[in-house]
């Protein structure tokens, strides 16, 4: 069976990917196929989840590519060589230029801890998201997956899952609660939905 060749770029632990790793063991994306693994950061720990479930891994740094234009020149390449047709950002800490993502036009989601249009954009990840939400009072939070276009989280909306902010929640406990609620459960269905799409275009 034909299958959606999809390419996950990384920063950090990897949480994302091995949500995406399991729904892909479970059945629930089955539309593609995780096939490389890109991280940006050495030593990530992503790597070796990759490396455990048998999938191809690599590093690219912009340090050792020297610009964003060779650090994007080199992931493009990397992308071409796996035959990647869909990009997964899972707590991908690069931005990518506006030049890289029209190469990919709604062919690069990304997941964001925050309902948007709330609490995103330029400087908004990890837990200044979290931090900015408890800071603010909101009583819901959430995650969305949305196609990556030239505008820090502007591309348009796939998907989004409400998130109840509790008294006494800390940015730390929040983001955990945000994870396994929304998270992990919004990307691998974004994944099967784009995945299917890309499929249905090329038959």
């Amino acid at each position: 069976m034909k299958r959606t060749r999809i390419a996950v770029l990384v920063s950090g632990g990897g949480t994302n990917l091995q949500a995406l790793i399991d729904a892909q063991e479970a059945g629930r994306i089955s539309s593609g196929e995780i096939v490389l693994v890109i991280s940006n950061k050495e030593g990530a720990y992503a790597l070796q989840r990759a490396e455990k479930a048998g999938i191809p891994a690599r590093t690219i740094t912009k340090k050792a590519c020297g610009s964003q234009e060779a650090f994007e020149a080199a992931l493009q390449a990397a992308l071409e060589e796996a035959g990647a047709q869909l990009i997964i950002l899972a707590g991908f800490l690069s931005i990518l230029s506006g030049d890289f993502t029209a190469k990919w036009p709604e062919r690069i989601i990304n997941v964001h801890p925050a309902l948007i249009p709330s609490f995103c954009g330029k400087g908004y990840y990890g837990l200044k998201v979290h931090e900015e939400a408890l800071r603010y009072g909101v009583k819901v939070t959430g995650a969305t997956v949305h196609f990556v276009n030239e505008v820090p989280d502007g591309g348009r909306i796939l998907l989004q899952k409400a998130v109840e902010v509790k008294e006494g929640d800390t940015p730390e406990i929040l983001q955990r609660r945000v994870m396994e609620e929304a998270e992990w459960i919004l990307l691998p269905k974004a994944a099967e939905m784009v995945s299917a799409q890309i499929l249905k275009e090329e038959k």
